[in-house]
């Protein structure tokens, strides 16, 4: 629950900000994006450190189309402190056309934060997504132990973008 109210407050101090469904400075989205090989579970393998998951591990990203054309997101993680799971559901849409990985997500009514699938493997296993900024990132898999080269060229990609090796909390290794 405590997860679910610092999204909340993210997402709500968001709306003073008009970036926040926008696109970072050097961020393209990825275009063909394709919604249908996206869904599903995605392993998050490391994230810049925010309070909304901080202490959490074995966090996962689920996806799943919605009746309204949209995307129900579960974000799910365990609390080793509370020594609990702790999940969160919001819904995602595209911002502009569907071909583009450029989407809002909410967890909390009508406030929304950018979701940018800035790289994306074309085997759709492993991708880079940014938030409204370049302090928002996951490096998130289909497997839990991604292969090392492409970690470490999706760290590459990501240090271009102004996202140092340091600033990452790896909770999953790369093989």
């Amino acid at each position: 629950m405590k997860t679910l109210l610092s999204i909340a407050l993210l997402l709500g101090s968001c709306l003073s900000l008009q970036s926040c469904t926008g696109v970072p400075d050097g961020v393209t989205p990825v275009t063909p994006f394709e919604l249908k090989r996206y869904l599903g579970e995605w392993h998050e393998i490391a994230r810049l450190d925010h309070r909304f998951e901080r202490g959490l591990t074995e966090v996962t990203a689920n996806y799943s189309l919605r009746d309204d054309g949209g995307v129900t997101v579960i974000n799910r993680g365990f609390n080793a402190q509370d020594n609990q799971w702790q999940q969160a559901e919001g819904k995602a849409y595209f911002v502009g056309d569907s071909n583009t990985g450029a989407l809002k997500v909410s967890f909390f009514g009508p406030f929304y934060g950018s979701y940018n699938v800035a790289k994306l493997s074309a085997d759709y296993s492993i991708v880079l997504v940014v938030g409204p900024s370049t302090d928002y990132a996951w490096l998130l898999a289909r497997s839990k132990t991604p292969a090392k080269a492409q970690c470490d060229a999706y760290m590459d990609f990501a240090a271009n973008l102004g996202i140092g090796a340091k600033q990452w909390i790896w909770l999953q290794s790369c093989s």
